[in-house]
Order: structure tokens, then sequence, then C-alpha cells
């Protein structure tokens, strides 16, 4: 299993990832982990991305995807991956359907879960609320500046990827608003669907 979750920033892809994996056996490709372990692991593509990193750039497509190229050979991926923080871009998506088809693969969903901006950002303001009020300490991303900055980022730059799955017939949307459970259950079914 193959898969894709879409969604702006504070929609549940990390949740509803992490249900995916303990239920499927499959693994969750976070691209920032991928390219730290590279670079630990010293891999020849870690080692472009370490210097990029070191000059302060940003990682280009073609390190990301060669990075992930190396990361779905892992036995731990054999049964399947969740692409978490990835694509990001059309060039991105175009790029990862060349690399899946190189290797006789293909996604077998791309799932967006389908947000109220308005109310979540205010979802994200009070559970930094919740958190000062018992005394916890704040998640960087829960801070409102950050979360908006975050959200005018993906709104600028990711959100087209939906419209290139969906011109592919490929896009699956699922109401993130509804409680988590609901949520678990519609992918379960858009999952079904393609089984």
């Amino acid at each position: 299993m193959r898969l894709v979750l879409l969604g702006p920033p504070g929609a549940g892809k990390g949740t509803q990832a992490q249900r995916l994996v303990n239920r499927h056996g499959i693994v969750q490709l976070s691209t920032g982990d991928m390219l730290r372990a590279a670079v630990a692991a010293g891999t020849p593509v870690g080692l472009k991305a370490k210097a990029v990193m070191e000059s302060g750039g940003l990682v280009s497509d073609d390190i990301v995807i060669g990075i992930i190229a190396e990361r779905i050979e892992a036995p731990d991926a054999r049964n399947g991956f969740i692409l978490d923080g990835f694509p990001r871009t059309v060039a991105q998506a175009e790029a990862l359907d060349r690399l899946l088809a190189e290797k006789g693969l293909k996604l077998d969903a791309v799932i967006e879960l389908v947000v109220d901006q308005q109310k979540l950002v205010g979802r994200i303001l009070n559970r930094a609320a919740e958190a000062k009020a018992k005394g916890e300490p704040v998640r960087k991303d829960d801070d409102p500046e950050v979360f908006k900055a975050r959200l005018d980022a993906y709104n600028r730059d990711t959100a087209v990827v939906s419209p290139y799955y969906s011109a592919r017939g490929q896009l699956k949307q699922i109401d993130g608003m509804q409680p988590i459970d609901e949520v678990t259950r519609a992918i379960d079914g858009i999952l079904a669907e393609t089984a």
C-alpha cells in the first residue's frame, strides 16, 4: 500500500498516518526525517544534501527524490509507505510518478484531508491555550504566528498538488473537520475500494 496524505498543517495528517502505520504495517516517510537519516548515514545522496543544508540552501527536488528512491528500497518499506510532507509541488509530484514508474510501482491512493482553514486556526489557538492553562509547553507549530505562516506557505506552494492528482483521477477527499475516528473510517473506506 503506497499512499500520499495531503492537507494543510494541522489537518490531522500525522494522526491518521500513525493509525495507518499501526494497522497496516507500513512506514510513514517524512522527507525531513529521511534527509536527516541520509545525512547521518553518509549515503551519496545524504552527502549532497548535507553540503546544501550546511550552506543554508534548500535541498533540490533531485536530492529529495534520490533520498525517497533509496528509502523505499529499505526492507521496512516493502509492504508500503505513506508519504508525509511530499510532494509539496507539482514538479515533485511528477518526479514521484516517474520514480515509481521506473520501479514498476504506483500510488494506491492520494487522500486529501479537506478542512475549514478559519476553524483550523481556531483549533490550533485553542490547543495552544489549553497547553498554557495546563502549564505544558506550547508546541512550536502551535504558535499562532508560526502556524499562520505555515498555512500561508501551504496555500501558496502546496495546495496546487491536489488539482494535479485530481486531474489524473487519483485524488480522494475527506472532510478533515470530522472527529478523528470518523476520518479514520473514511480513509479505511477509500482503502477498501482500492484493495
